[in-house]
């Protein structure tokens, strides 16, 4: 019986063979985990050559029709999520190669959508660091009641991230492309323009999914009618908001200040400014990394190469 060669990518954690039982796998595959990410193609192709089966998580590796359509062992392709663009699908189809996905949560997403907005309104990186640093108060933090929450996207994460703010005592406002009144009253918001919700935002929060529609729709005049004082939050997509005129009002101080979740390109490079610039608070991309959701990711991956091993 043969054996097949499954490949589990990017496991920065070291985290994918304790996050679900592998070993219903073991009788019919050897199990290869990489944590380190590779973006050259040619290196991809290399890793990969040798593989029946490739687990992605997310969108972190990408498997375009170029890379795919060199890969001739490949037979199935796992990723975690129930959607992720950056496979295609199609070429996949092409080849033989079928696709599966798996369930998802949005929960921890809005958590940490929360915790980028507090760190920020209240500088918890700079006091925790003075702190370590033997020092003591540095800033004064900003109060959230009675500011308004602007939130771009008020769908299943917008919505709930805007219920959130309500709690804090914030007045929300919303817009995007297809948003109705009744649908931001739903979540306790008002629908504004989309200038509107730029002007007026003290915290603006960016919910989109990325589309030819949302990429580059944050540019430089939506930044520039934001107020000195407001912050920008993206923990949705980085392509969404225009990087290089989010870092030109940053340095200019023409905002107060940003804590963005991801970027155009991943992993962050290492000479970045956001890597550097004081008034950003950049964390790396772990909107979706929760033990829970990871428990739920490789379950149900361990799930569906079983039954795809069983068919064969």
């Amino acid at each position: 019986m043969k054996r097949y060669q499954i490949a589990v990518l990017d496991d920065y954690q070291s985290v994918a063979l304790e996050s679900a039982d592998w070993s219903v796998l073991r009788d019919r595959a050897n199990i290869s985990v990489f944590r380190n990410h590779l973006a050259e193609p040619e290196a991809v192709i290399e890793r990969l050559l040798p593989f029946d089966v490739v687990c992605v998580m997310r969108e972190r590796t990408t498997l375009p029709r170029n890379l795919i359509e060199r890969l001739p062992n490949l037979k199935l392709i796992a990723s975690t999520g129930p959607v992720n663009a950056s496979i295609d699908v199609v070429a996949a189809a092409d080849h033989g190669i079928a696709v599966v996905h798996t369930g998802y949560t949005s929960d921890p997403t809005i958590e940490l959508t929360w915790a980028l907005i507090l760190a920020s309104a209240r500088n918890i990186v700079t006091e925790s660091n003075s702190v370590r640093s033997g020092g003591w108060q540095q800033t004064v933090g900003t109060d959230l009641r009675g500011k308004t929450l602007g939130v771009l996207g008020l769908g299943r994460i917008g919505s709930q991230v805007a219920r959130v703010g309500n709690a804090f005592g914030m007045h929300l406002v919303a817009w995007s492309q297809n948003l109705t009144s009744e649908a931001a009253k739903d979540a306790g918001a008002t629908l504004v323009s989309k200038d509107q919700l730029f002007e007026q935002a003290d915290v603006l929060t960016i919910h989109l999914v990325l589309s030819s529609r949302t990429r580059g729709l944050v540019g430089a005049a939506e930044l520039g009618r934001m107020k000195p004082t407001a912050l920008l939050i993206n923990a949705s997509r980085g392509p969404i908001v225009d990087e290089q005129a989010l870092i030109g009002v940053l340095k200019n101080r023409q905002i107060a200040g940003a804590a963005v979740d991801v970027f155009d390109i991943e992993p962050l490079p290492p000479s970045h400014q956001f890597r550097t610039l004081d008034n950003v608070l950049a964390t790396p991309h772990i909107g979706y990394v929760s033990r829970g959701l990871y428990k739920t990711f490789y379950e149900d991956t361990v799930s569906s190469i079983r039954m795809w091993l069983e068919s064969r």
